[in-house]
């Protein structure tokens, strides 16, 4: 009888990954490449939960999550009109339901709300199957992910081989213009948060010389596609991978200095490719943050639901900041989010950071974990100042690295590793790691 376990699950979940970075890189809402992916997501996630067993789950996340979703579903069940008298003003309130002023909603766009509903409960359906799958699995998802980057690495280096502004149309639902994305600043992203994927997999995996010339890679392109953020975050998550992950690695300090010198002429670059532009003109991020931080004064119990940021904004935009481009998102995650889920959407922010937090002390010790609480951290500054999550293709890079940060497996591993037992031998006790006393069983046992 065969009894090594099943792989389609890790393959099952792999695709859905690559699927994500092949298809996903638009920003724009229903598009059919995104709905695509969340019923991929969901359906793999229902495939996986059918198993009899998995590792445990990290409670708190858990219920984080439910939470979540749960403030998407109260946007848009129809509540008695009256609870909004006074906490927002009269061009935001929801509509009616069913065509009576009794009941409103407290989403102002209840089709968007759904939208975003559907693409979080996707997003979190592939965190929970991955929390399912066991430590090598979890480890066995980083080749689709790699694969996913290559695949989005070529097809950037193509357009720039070719001209510094060309665009594919027709090819996708949405207009690519850097790799198989919508947005050079969301292909930048995709750029960074896998830096300490391939410091890890060169220094950890025996493969330093494929891990470097990749590494190498990934900063020519981050040069080439010309993003601030993503050059400015590039060079600080390589420097901090380095640092971060070479104390107990297998290669020696000569490979981290060569590396460093490699930064440094990266850092020249850098500077040049910042000093060229001009950092925050007047119709810029900031203007949008003070928009935004209005709107959220006048909607912060409710929000406006989520989804709705474009409608809501437009009626605190400043008519001298109206011109032929309007304003699609914040460019700030976080006062986005706080304006269309309200406080409540707040609270649950702090309590996601409390826990990657906590989770940091817990990672410490395994080096993968700690490569995707750099990259998770990295992506979530990045949402200071742009919207990446807001795509497919980063959400699920998100859910898997966060599963890889909260998965209980890898801390019961090191558990197992650091087990004594006492065996008595001729009458002496002795004190062994577990699981030398297995190995040394099997001897005797084939003996």
């Amino acid at each position: 009888m065969n009894d090594r376990p099943s792989e389609w699950d890790k393959y099952l979940l792999g695709s859905v990954l690559f699927l994500a970075l092949m298809i996903g890189g638009g920003t724009a809402s229903g598009l059919y490449s995104d709905t695509l992916i969340q019923i991929a997501a969901i359906v793999s996630a229902a495939a996986v939960f059918s198993q009899t067993s998995g590792p445990r789950t990290v409670h708190s996340g858990l219920w984080l999550l439910i939470l979540a979703v749960g403030l998407g579903v109260l946007q848009i069940v129809p509540l008695p009109a009256a609870i909004f008298n006074g906490l927002r003003p009269e061009l935001l309130l929801g509509g009616p339901w069913v065509g009576e002023n009794r009941f409103r909603f407290i989403s102002v766009g209840v089709g968007r709300t759904v939208e975003c509903l559907l693409y979080l409960v996707g997003a979190a359906a592939f965190f929970l199957a991955v929390l399912r799958l066991r430590v090598e699995q979890v480890n066995a998802l980083l080749p689709f992910f790699f694969m996913g980057v290559l695949c989005n690495g070529l097809a950037g280096a193509i357009q720039y081989s070719l001209s510094d502004s060309i665009a594919i149309v027709g090819l996708l639902p949405f207009t690519i213009n850097a790799g198989l994305f919508a947005n050079v600043n969301h292909f930048s992203a995709l750029l960074f948060v896998s830096i300490p994927f391939l410091v890890y997999y060169g220094l950890f995996r025996g493969h330093l010389l494929s891990g470097s010339i990749g590494l190498i890679v990934l900063l020519l392109l981050l040069l080439a596609a010309g993003s601030r953020a993503g050059v400015l975050i590039g060079l600080a998550i390589t420097v901090l991978s380095v640092v971060f992950l070479s104390a107990h690695s297998r290669s020696g300090g000569l490979s981290v200095l060569l590396i460093f010198v490699g930064l440094s002429v990266y850092t020249i670059g850098a500077w040049t490719k910042i000093d060229a532009e001009v950092i925050d003109p007047a119709f810029g991020r900031g203007e949008f943050a003070r928009t935004t931080i209005d709107g959220i004064k006048d909607n912060w119990p409710t929000g406006v639901g989520f989804g709705n940021f474009q409608k809501a904004y437009q009626i605190y935009e400043s008519k001298s900041m109206i011109f032929d481009k309007y304003v699609n998102h914040a460019h700030n995650d976080y006062l986005e989010v706080a304006f269309e889920g309200g406080v409540i959407a707040v609270l649950l922010m702090i309590a996601y950071f409390c826990l990657l937090l906590n989770r940091l002390i817990e990672v410490r010790r395994d080096p993968f974990q700690k490569a995707a609480f750099l990259s998770v951290s990295f992506l979530l500054i990045h949402s200071l100042v742009d919207y990446p999550l807001r795509t497919e293709a980063l959400a699920m890079t998100f859910a898997y690295m966060n599963a890889i940060i909260f998965h209980k497996g890898f801390a019961e591993r090191l558990s197992r590793k650091s087990e004594v037992i006492e065996i008595d031998h001729n009458g002496d006790k002795l004190f062994v790691p577990v699981e030398a006393s297995r190995m040394s069983a099997a001897t005797d046992a084939s003996v």
